[in-house]
């Protein structure tokens, strides 16, 4: 699991390396650009309920921390999408879901 580090807090948000590599791509590109938006996701099993959102601006401290050493391969498609849906008045929306191992997605709740 990667890390991401925001604001001036000491506590990080675990995201796949896979999930955190795209988001990276999508997150730098937008606040290079001076484009704020929100990032959300649905809490897994296991973590504390609920959900959360990010606002992110280039004005506050951001730091990507993968558990890989080895860069992960990114796919155009899936940062079109991720790009695109940045846009939306709800911002980005992740599925956690999809990036977890195969063997828990069965036991993870729907995203509503």
């Amino acid at each position: 699991m990667g890390q991401l580090f925001y604001g001036d807090t000491a506590e990080p948000i675990e995201f796949p390396d896979r999930l955190l590599a795209h988001l990276k791509v999508v997150i730098t590109t937008k606040l290079r650009r001076a484009e704020s938006f929100t990032l959300s996701w649905r809490h897994l099993d296991g973590d504390a309920g609920g959900r959360s959102s990010l606002w992110l601006q280039e004005s506050i401290p951001l730091r990507f921390v993968f558990d890989s050493a080895e860069p992960e391969q990114l796919d155009g498609h899936m940062l079109q999408d991720m790009a695109h849906r940045s846009n939306a008045s709800s911002g980005l929306v992740v599925d956690l879901r999809e990036f977890a191992p195969v063997d828990q997605r069965a036991s993870l709740a729907p995203v509503a």
